[in-house]
């Protein structure tokens, strides 16, 4: 049996396929798990004999668990290539966890396949190349350049399940002496087996697709019988929706913060809510959840792009729906309403190779609202503060706070220079929204509302996790408290309308994207069957008649 490497001629080794599989399993359980084993020693407390076998017999468990994954896996016809596969995506994603704090599940997958080069491009950094290059990279190298030998196809059938019993004797061991402390510490710490590098992704992936595939592919209609209630004016109504992208509350100065990141908003007559959550931690799961009548624990993201959502009804109650998006994409939200990609502008002043900064969602919306000869509603999906590249999101104008971190190596930077450039982010984000509300004063004669919230909020670094998408039941508060603020047209807000001052009394109260689809509606008197007063942030405030 040829464990070690051995050279048969220059510039090959030769390597037995049972040397293969326990190389294998120790490097991939060790040194592309680092983000796992990061977790479990920050989180174990050894207290008694116990829990000190627990610790001890941990790796080797995971050791026997990799072993086993390759002896199933690593098959003659395809070892070798699917080896240097997992070598090259698991130093990445070993990265990522460790680096970044990513935890990998399904709703990762989907974040990853709903990406597009931009998006992706961003993380590609130095740091990264080197992450892979050295663990990844190398060890392929390594093993294309040797020889694997392979036993008849009976003992090497026979080897591989000498494995699996010797692996099942251990894990009965374990089980027999140490089942309480393994269950007790991964039910208080269920998101380690989201760390467990390449059976994370292995599983999710296939989890994922399961998923996609049990979603309906047929457009349903919940209601067929949407309709505008009847107005008491000829006035027009206006809706300019902004969604905004990656902020959290905790960095808006509307919140308390003590930075002035919001020194525009601040002199507008707006309402703001400070005790918004949002439906998830990504943008894949929380910008079709927001449009959603179901809430977040009603939301099945894989059918929500074949169901009506807030664009569609509001579409079938008689408004001119369109979505402007400056992001990457609506995630089906917008699949049937006329879009337009900013991108696609090229206007020099705002717009630099593939992505545009969001002064350029201001063109032509005064004309657009101008142009508009019925109830209209204009979605506007922002960039905002869309990381890691922060810096390239606002410009030199908007620079107010510094040092900054001009690099997507975001991990390399202070924490200083990390919320600087965030700060300048939300600093431009108060200009763009504020921009919106003095393009919406414009037109006095008709009912306008601008409503601004963010899609899900973003982590600086604080306990070593950086961006978003954690799973929600251990995500952060930073990442799932949003910004939510409307503003309202004098018109609006007329007797028989909307009581503004009853607004700002309920603005204390704890809400979440659930209210949004059902808020919205209220607001523009859409009538469906769909509409749930409970989750109603206007409910109660209707302006009485003198």
């Amino acid at each position: 049996m040829a464990f070690p490497f051995r050279s048969s001629h220059l510039l090959q080794w030769q390597l037995s396929s049972t040397g293969l599989i326990l190389w294998l399993a120790a490097y991939f359980g060790f040194a592309l798990n680092l983000g796992f084993w990061r977790f479990i020693v920050e989180r174990i407390e050894i207290t008694n004999g116990a829990m000190l076998w627990f610790a001890v017999s941990l790796p080797v468990f995971v050791f026997v668990v990799f072993v086993w994954f390759f002896s199933l896996l690593l098959l003659k016809p395809v070892a070798k290539p699917l080896a240097v596969f997992l070598l090259l995506f698991s130093s990445a994603t070993n990265y990522a966890m460790f680096k970044l704090g990513v935890f990998i599940d399904s709703e990762m997958v989907r974040n990853a396949f709903e990406s597009n080069a931009r998006e992706a491009g961003d993380f590609v950094t130095l740091s990264a190349f080197l992450w892979i290059f050295v663990g990844g990279m190398l060890p392929a190298v390594a093993l294309m350049m040797t020889r694997i030998t392979y036993r008849p196809p009976k003992r090497e059938a026979m080897t591989r399940l000498a494995f699996a019993v010797a692996g099942a004797l251990f894990l009965a061991c374990v089980a027999a002496t140490a089942a309480k402390e393994y269950a007790a510490f991964f039910r208080n710490h269920n998101a380690a087996r989201k760390l467990v590098n390449t059976l994370n992704y292995v599983y999710s992936t296939a989890r994922y697709f399961q998923l996609r595939a049990r979603a309906k592919r047929v457009f349903v209609r919940q209601d067929e019988n949407v309709r505008a209630a009847p107005r008491s004016g000829p006035e027009k109504t206006i809706l300019v929706f902004i969604v905004g992208e990656t902020a959290r509350a905790a960095n808006f100065s509307l919140q308390g913060y003590a930075r002035e990141t919001n020194p525009l908003l601040s002199r507008q007559d707006i309402v703001y809510f400070p005790n918004m959550y949002a439906c998830g931690t990504s943008t894949a799961v929380s910008l079709p959840c927001m449009f959603s009548p179901k809430g977040r624990r009603g939301f099945d993201v894989d059918a929500a792009e074949f169901s009506q959502n807030l664009l569609d009804i509001l579409a079938d109650g008689g408004y001119a729906v369109s979505w402007w998006d400056n992001d990457d994409g609506c995630k089906g939200v917008c699949k049937r309403a006329p879009t337009r990609i900013m991108k696609k502008s090229g206007d020099p002043r705002h717009c630099e190779g593939s992505y545009c900064r969001d002064e350029v969602l201001l063109e032509g919306l005064e004309a657009k609202m101008r142009e508009a000869d019925g109830n209209t509603a204009i979605f506007l999906h922002a960039m905002g503060s869309h990381g890691p590249s922060y810096f390239q999101r606002y410009p030199e104008r908007f620079r107010k706070f510094t040092p900054t971190c001009d690099t997507t190596d975001i991990q390399n930077c202070s924490r200083e220079e990390i919320v600087n450039t965030y700060d300048n982010t939300i600093l431009y984000t108060d200009y763009i929204v504020s921009s919106v509300i003095d393009v919406a004063k414009k037109f006095p004669e008709h009912e306008v509302a601008v409503i601004y919230v963010s899609d899900h909020g973003e982590s600086l670094g604080e306990n070593g996790i950086y961006l978003h998408g954690v799973p929600y039941a251990i995500a952060p508060e930073e990442q799932k408290r949003v910004p939510l603020l409307f503003w309202f047209s004098e018109t609006m807000k007329r007797p028989g309308h909307l009581d503004e001052n009853c607004l700002r009394r309920k603005a204390s109260e704890t809400i979440a994207h659930d209210e949004i689809f059902h808020s919205v509606i209220s607001l523009l008197k859409i009538e469906t069957t769909l509409y749930r007063p409970e989750w109603d942030i206007f409910s109660g405030c209707d302006r009485k008649l003198p």
